[in-house]
């Protein structure tokens, strides 16, 4: 070979890895349609999240982005999917709090947390409500508790699956008022809901906007945020805080991740359209009316919040004892 086609061949190879490659990557993603992966059953906070960003990006990116529901195993089994998926960006999941809480509380993950996934952005935040049935006779927090201590092992409640937030959430109270309730777990918001609407259990700490809905219609008694702050949207509702338990917080955050591995173009460009879609106006006033805090994060702040998440959460998870094998 002569000399002058080595140099040819040489600067070709130089510009496939070079920054006309990562142009190249960006301009051509994605090329086909992108599967979100939703690790609840449908009529969640993660999908009342999801739904109006994937609209808005099938239509900014000239793809469908279609929502793939897989729940089950405390969000374990969606974010498999995506760990154990091709890592070119055409699929995704939107991981909750959850994903951080199950790094201790599940001992054998299929999958690491941190080195497995690749994030893309933090994309909200947003209370968790105390609610119990219209019909209950607890109108308030200060009742709840006390119900609990007068009648220990009986009062039960509601979650969205182990290891979710509105599972380690009471778990954080029980520990600290020392109580004993009985965890009812479901595959997802939605069935917990009708759970609770069906007297199947006597309470939830939710999103708030899965109960939103139910609380407006007068089926579901809103007895306290579980936030630092009340709820610009329920401003009348205490906090637990403000209900006897100082200190207490507890929110839902929602993020987006790809697998490990996913190309440093594609990541950026998810991040920046995914933010795009969701300060758009229509966008954004959906999201914000169901008491949604947009966030937007880069890629590497979320790893960082990430990793903080699992050191917060695993303290709690072994204060409180809780364990899901």
């Amino acid at each position: 070979m002569n000399t002058r086609r080595k140099l040819i061949i040489g600067a070709g190879a130089g510009a496939l890895t070079g920054p006309w490659a990562g142009n190249a990557m960006a301009q051509t993603y994605p090329s086909r349609p992108i599967r979100f992966i939703m690790p609840y059953a449908p009529g969640g906070s993660s999908e009342i999240l999801a739904r109006p960003i994937v609209q808005e990006l099938s239509k900014n990116l000239g793809q469908s982005v279609f929502i793939d529901f897989k729940p089950g195993g405390g969000t374990t089994i969606g974010a498999d999917v995506v760990a154990k998926s091709a890592p070119d960006g055409h699929t995704l999941v939107m991981m909750l709090s959850a994903h951080a809480i199950n790094a201790t509380l599940m001992p054998k993950l299929p999958y690491d947390t941190v080195k497995d996934f690749a994030g893309i952005t933090l994309a909200a935040t947003l209370p968790l409500v105390v609610v119990v049935p219209a019909q209950s006779a607890i109108r308030s927090m200060a009742d709840l508790i006390a119900t609990a201590k007068a009648r220990p092992g009986k009062l039960t409640f509601a979650s969205a699956g182990p290891g979710n937030t509105s599972h380690l959430s009471v778990e954080y109270l029980k520990s600290l008022l020392g109580l004993d309730m009985i965890h009812v777990p479901y595959k997802g918001s939605g069935p917990a809901i009708i759970g609770l609407l069906g007297g199947e259990v006597d309470f939830m700490f939710d999103s708030l906007s899965s109960s939103l809905a139910q609380i407006r219609a007068g089926k579901f008694r809103a007895i306290a945020m579980a936030s630092a702050r009340r709820s610009r949207i329920l401003p009348d509702v205490p906090t637990v805080a403000e209900s006897g338990v100082p200190g207490f917080d507890v929110s839902v955050w929602y993020s987006v991740l790809a697998a490990a591995g996913t190309p440093a173009p594609i990541v950026q460009k998810l991040n920046a359209e995914i933010i795009r879609a969701m300060r758009a106006p229509e966008v954004k006033e959906k999201i914000e009316g169901f008491g949604y805090d947009i966030v937007g994060s880069t890629p590497e702040q979320l790893d960082s919040f990430i990793k903080s998440e699992i050191v917060r959460w695993g303290k709690v998870v072994k204060d409180s004892g809780a364990s899901v094998n």
